[in-house]
């Protein structure tokens, strides 16, 4: 039986969703953040010694990482669903989006999110217009920009075709569901019709819908 080590608010909701997708049976163990750091609690190590989600456990094997998880249960559960045959542009396209997730659209948005929290932080009164400054530069010469090119890239993808990988709904499509509803959370850069109406395609999705009253709260479509 396949269980998720499934974290609230974070990637592992993904996860459940692709189970859905697929209709393959599978147990949830729940993990909650800590209230004040955000962070996962140390019960997470035992399962992997980075302690983090999303991490699956199927038999004899431990799978973390969003971009593994995915492939992993498509090449061994999918028989052909949510992947495009090899040696197709589609293919191509796929295994793309698919690193893309996590290895480039991320990063702009985890560096948002932490220089808030500086920001707002507690700290010597004499401190925060220092912090505050410094914050305010590195949001206006880095992070801003480098949200407004990853943004406008996926925007302009995603108006040549209504899945990232082509005509057909993919795996892909929900590997870039994260990083999409953490921009959209977080502060979008403009008004982007084709990634809103992205994000509309997924949420009305059965197999969406039902991961998400498995996996409860979900706070980033807030």
């Amino acid at each position: 039986m396949i269980v998720v080590h499934h974290l609230n608010n974070s990637r592992s909701q993904r996860v459940l969703w692709l189970l859905e997708e697929l209709e393959l049976p599978y147990e949830i163990k729940h993990y909650q953040r800590d209230a004040k750091t955000m962070l996962a609690p140390e019960s997470l190590k035992a399962v992997h010694p980075l302690g983090k989600s999303p991490v699956i456990t199927d038999g004899g094997n431990t799978v973390p990482e969003s971009g593994a998880i995915v492939e992993y249960l498509v090449e061994r559960y999918g028989k052909g669903r949510l992947i495009p045959p090899p040696g197709t542009p589609e293919r191509l396209r796929y295994t793309y989006w698919l690193h893309y997730a996590e290895g480039s659209a991320m990063l702009p948005l985890l560096l948002r999110l932490l220089f808030s929290k500086v920001a707002t932080s507690p700290m010597p009164f004499f401190v925060k217009p220092v912090a505050r400054g410094i914050v305010a530069k590195v949001n206006q010469a880095f992070i801003g920009p480098q949200l407004k090119l990853h943004q406008d890239y996926v925007e302009s993808e995603l108006g040549k075709s209504q899945w990232f990988a082509g005509d057909e709904f993919t795996a892909a499509d929900i590997q870039m569901s994260f990083p999409l509803e953490a921009g959209a959370a977080r502060g979008s850069e403009g008004v982007r019709p084709h990634t809103e109406a992205f994000l509309q395609r997924i949420h009305a999705r059965p197999a969406y819908r039902k991961a998400l009253e498995k996996g409860g709260p979900y706070e980033l479509l807030r």
